[in-house]
């Protein structure tokens, strides 16, 4: 394993991601909860080999388009009550891979577009309550 992996600029720290999802959980958790009458999952897990399956799956497809630096956006949603066990219709949310083809200008990350070449990446598990972070 590689001993000089810096953490990332990106990271926070536990108390702000507490933070995070105690506000959430305070001001959005309630009414998603009251509307469909259940209490929603809110956090999903997969593991960092699967993820880095996937990752790399979307590093080589993306290649292959000369895509050198690809994204990815999570996108919330939710399962049709009809593909539910419970008939609940959850919450979930799932991973789609952006990316362009470089342009002189440089690159602006947040407004990359999906990738609809390469499928997103969902199924991962969730609590049952959900767990708090």
């Amino acid at each position: 394993m590689d001993k000089n992996v810096k953490k990332p600029k990106k990271c926070i720290k536990v108390e702000e991601a507490k933070e995070l999802q105690k506000v959430w959980c305070d001001t959005r958790a309630p009414e998603i909860n009251e509307c469909m009458g259940f209490e929603d999952t809110r956090e999903f897990h997969w593991s960092v080999k699967e993820l880095m399956k996937y990752l790399k799956y979307v590093k080589q497809q993306s290649k292959k388009q000369g895509i050198k630096d690809p994204g990815i956006r999570v996108y919330f949603g939710s399962y049709p009550k009809s593909k539910c066990p419970d008939s609940k219709g959850y919450s979930t949310v799932f991973l789609a891979p952006t990316g362009s083809k470089p342009r002189a200008s440089g690159k602006d990350f947040d407004n990359e577009p999906n990738n609809y070449s390469i499928e997103p990446y969902n199924w991962g598990n969730s609590g049952n309550p959900p767990k708090v972070y």
